[in-house]
């Protein structure tokens, strides 16, 4: 078909809009493509570079109607394979918005041309790429690995460096999803090599960008999401008006910036997240940046704005948890973070995902006095550190299991392994862990009565959350914990149970042990903190912060009425 001739104005647009596309200006072109439009309607590939411009600058609605045009001007053409290429990228969007039908019907569309023409040709590789994500949303690792590969084969064949990246970035991630996480990250890797070169079009580069460092933190591969999450800043600062993926890079950063320590910044990025990403229509990152701002305030002591931000999250999409069980714990509600933190393991069985519940788990199940829940939940993370391999869930996994033997009174048990997840976090460079672990190693030596040693743990976690700015933590160095308390997990129970103003009786037969069992637990009690009362008892168990709100208010000389604790009225999400 012989091209229009188009008027000099339009023509000098449409030339400027294709050079500033060249140069990657996409806000510049954008706004020349539409003065060129609007003159004289584009020709189908016009078009399309008019839609990639609009979708970096962050018009996602424009780039959709930009593209549904230019399948309709590659059939006026009669280039069904174009149209049908066109077609298949309308349906993956559409899949990206949760537009299940529409998408459908676009991908059977694409297959109709396909079937009609009979070509061999590359766009029989991007049709199965629909199938291949639906099969991955759908957990079908095998099913999606098969069409990913598939696909990845003729992008190749074909010398189509789009599709053989795509190819290879699903192939990779379902490979990773089915165990095998060397092969996904080689795979992964040489997606981003490709994208890093030049290689791939500019209008998926931050899909891929994204899907590799989501891909990096489900893996807990620290080592690559810093790398990648470099490169996608540079990207990112070398293209100004790129809108979609800045909100996301924000996240991944903060992410780092919080293990590294560097908090105060984190916020500020995790804050920036929020902003770009809530913006209507919201991004279906906005809930994940929510709750990293919720964790940042969370760890900082800001225990108000973490429950607003994870409320947000909630409202977003993300699940709160482990997050909102932990602040629970922050605020010594132990009993309401216990039973969220449960239901949180009944709901989420993916191992991928189920690694920070079952670290929290431990955490939270030890102060709650739930020694074989919490036993339960290091003996998983330590299996699915081993399956996984990696250095950070190994630090995890290693440091729960020391925490539960230092519960059980086992420190010499519990002694190497602490010892060796606060190396592990020294390597990684993440000083909150690290301080962390140097506090259990703390409570080991002091278990161990090696005083001086305990005093030297002690003072470094204490310098360091006094630098990082964790007062929550720091509060732990000076009162300590159930874990380093003298009494067996039992006789915590006992205690409890004590300060509420119950009998023995009473105790006896909320425990299921026999009157003079706990008269001897109470004894014992008094000997070991050389008290004398009941009453000294009781003040004791609030000094050390063994009861939770719940207890406080059930007790009968506390004072506190139900409903008037310090942290009243805030409720997790439903």
């Amino acid at each position: 078909m012989r091209a229009m001739a188009v008027p000099t104005g339009q023509s000098s647009a449409l030339e400027r809009g294709r050079d500033w596309f060249t140069q990657r200006k996409w806000s510049d072109a954008s706004s020349a493509l539409a003065t060129a439009d609007q003159e004289t309607p584009l020709g189908a590939e016009d078009l399309e570079r008019y839609a990639t411009a609009a979708r970096l600058t962050g018009d996602e609605a424009k780039s959709l109607e930009l593209l549904t045009r230019a399948y309709h001007a590659w059939l006026a053409q009669g280039e069904v394979a174009r149209a049908a290429r066109d077609a298949v990228w309308i349906a993956i969007r559409l899949h990206f918005e949760r537009k299940a039908a529409p998408s459908a019907a676009w991908v059977a569309r694409a297959q109709r041309l396909l079937d009609e023409c009979g070509q061999d040709c590359v766009e029989v590789g991007y049709l199965l790429v629909p199938g291949a994500l639906s099969a991955a949303f759908a957990g079908d690792s095998q099913t999606s690995c098969a069409r990913f590969s598939q696909a990845a084969g003729i992008g190749e064949r074909f010398g189509d460096p789009d599709l053989t990246a795509l190819g290879r970035l699903g192939h990779g991630r379902a490979l990773i999803r089915l165990g095998q996480v060397p092969s996904g990250m080689a795979l992964l890797d040489e997606v981003m090599v490709a994208v890093t070169a030049g290689e791939v079009s500019p209008v998926i580069v931050g899909d891929m960008y994204c899907s590799v460092l989501d891909a990096c933190h489900e893996s807990f591969d620290l080592r690559r999401a810093r790398e990648w999450t470099g490169a996608l800043e540079r990207w990112c600062a070398e293209q100004p008006d790129v809108v979609p993926y800045r909100g996301v890079c924000l996240i991944h950063r903060a992410e780092l910036l919080q293990l590294h320590g560097e908090w105060r910044e984190a916020v500020d990025q995790a804050s920036q997240a929020c902003d770009q990403l809530a913006r209507p229509p919201a991004h279906p990152s906005t809930g994940a940046a929510f709750y990293q701002r919720a964790e940042l305030h969370r760890l900082r002591g800001e225990l108000s704005e973490a429950e607003e931000c994870y409320r947000e999250a909630h409202r977003f999409g993300r699940d709160p948890q482990p997050g909102l069980a932990l602040l629970r714990l922050a605020q010594r509600r132990v009993e309401n973070g216990a039973a969220a933190i449960r239901r949180s393991l009944e709901d989420n069985r993916n191992p991928r995902t189920r690694a920070p519940i079952l670290a929290a788990a431990v955490e939270i199940l030890l102060a709650a006095g739930d020694l074989p829940g919490a036993r339960a939940s290091a003996e998983e993370l330590g299996r699915i550190a081993e399956a996984n391999g990696s250095v950070f869930l190994r630090a995890l996994a290693t440091q729960a299991m020391g925490s539960v033997l230092l519960s059980e009174g086992e420190p010499g048990a519990a002694f190497p392994l602490l010892r060796e997840a606060a190396g592990i976090w020294r390597q990684l460079d993440a000083p909150y862990e690290a301080a962390q672990a140097r506090l259990l190693v703390a409570q080991a030596h002091r278990a161990l009565d090696d005083e001086d040693s305990a005093a030297l743990e002690l003072d470094a976690a204490r310098h360091a959350f006094t630098e990082l700015g964790a007062p929550v933590d720091l509060r732990m160095v000076e009162t300590p914990s159930p874990a380093s308390s003298p009494l067996t997990p039992r006789e915590i129970e006992v205690l409890r149970l004590v300060a509420t103003g119950r009998t023995n009786r009473a105790i006896a037969g909320a425990l299921g042990i026999s009157e003079k069992t706990v008269a001897r637990h109470v004894s014992n009690i008094f000997t070991k903190l050389d008290l004398s009362t009941r009453a000294a008892a009781t003040a004791y168990a609030y000094q050390q912060g063994l009861l939770s709100p719940l207890h406080r208010n059930t007790h009968p000389e506390s004072g506190w009425a139900l409903g008037n604790s310090p942290e009243a009225g805030s409720r997790p999400p439903p």
